[in-house]
Parts: structure tokens; sequence; C-alpha cells
């Protein structure tokens, strides 16, 4: 009985943690998005989110990536834009230009997405925090696709509609609409039809 009284109680501190945390970020919503457990928002820039959004953070939530939680961090001038009816567990996004995610996409535990390599690819560079600038590419992903979990998503890439993304992949170029595809790095396995 004491136990369900204190999940009770962490379940709502949770829902007004996030809750204000989303107030506080300015995220744009068309409705409230169903989250379990805590929610990460980092960064000034634009995060939007349609309506029937699942957000999974934490082991409780699923315990698949479940030593990770739910984080997005979007940087001043960057946009994030979430589609509808779209879920996430447990995965890191981090756009310091653009990510897109059409509607009907699921996104597995565990999963990175980064539109940045995040410091310069010159050792020259790196050396000075005014030369360190990275590389930046906007990523969409179309609509109903899948992101198996522990795949990374990296800069510049589009991943057409309907694709499926296999488990643990990297994603290093554009993947055509209605193709499976998986590995180090993702190749295509398969047509989906």
């Amino acid at each position: 009985m004491l136990l369900k009284i204190w999940r009770t109680r962490l379940v709502w501190l949770y829902y007004l943690r996030n809750y204000a945390y989303i107030k506080i970020k300015k995220v744009q919503y068309e409705s409230y998005p169903t989250i379990s457990g805590k929610l990460f928002l980092f960064g000034t820039g634009s995060l939007q989110i349609g309506r029937g959004v699942r957000m999974n953070s934490g082991t409780r939530a699923n315990p698949i990536g479940g030593d990770n939680k739910l984080i997005i961090n979007v940087l001043p001038g960057a946009t994030v834009q979430i589609g509808n009816m779209v879920g996430m567990s447990n995965c890191t996004l981090v756009c310091h230009e653009s990510v897109r995610i059409d509607d009907n996409v699921k996104i597995g535990g565990g999963v990175k997405i980064y539109d940045t390599d995040f410091h310069s690819l010159l050792a020259e560079h790196r050396k000075n925090p005014e030369t360190d600038k990275p590389l930046t590419g906007p990523i969409t992903i179309g609509k109903n696709a899948f992101i198996g979990g522990h795949s990374i998503i990296l800069k510049g890439v589009s991943i057409g509609a309907n694709s499926i993304i296999g488990a643990g992949s990297l994603v290093t170029k554009d993947i055509p609409p209605n193709e499976i595809w998986g590995g180090n790095p993702a190749r295509l396995i398969k047509k989906t039809s």
C-alpha cells in the first residue's frame, strides 16, 4: 500500500516537473505529450510537438535503452519539429540546426540523433574555441519510419517514409522510402514491399 502511494506521488511529481520544464522552455505543442519519467530539455532553440506524442524516459518507462533518459538539446537558432503520434523512448536528440520528425515515427530505446559533428574535423581548429566550429546538417525522418534501438542518426541524413532502421545501426547517408537498412555503416537490406 505504501509503495503504491509512493509511486503515485512520484508520477505526479514527474508530471509537474515535466509540465514546468515544457512551460519554462516555451515548447510549442498541439496537445500536451504523454511523458513517462523525467524529460530533460536543454537549450533555447525552438521545440514544436504535434498531437498524441508519447515520450518515455528512464527504466520504468521502457527497459530498452533504460540506461538512458530522454534528452532533447536544441541550441539557440535551431529547430526541432516532432509530428503527430510520434513515439520516443530513452533517446538523445541534439540539434544545432534542424531536426524534423514526421508523423507516426517510432524511435526505439537508446537512439542518438545528432545534426552536428560537435567539433571541427581539423585538429588545428580544435585547439582554439574560436575556430572549433562543427559541421551541421539538417535531419529529416519521414512518416511512418521506425528507428530500431541503439541506432545513431548523423548530420545531414534524410530517412524516407515507411523505412526501417535495424537496431544498432549507424546512419550516415540518406535512406530512400520503403526500405530496410541496418549495420555499421547502415546499408540496404531489402525493400519493405
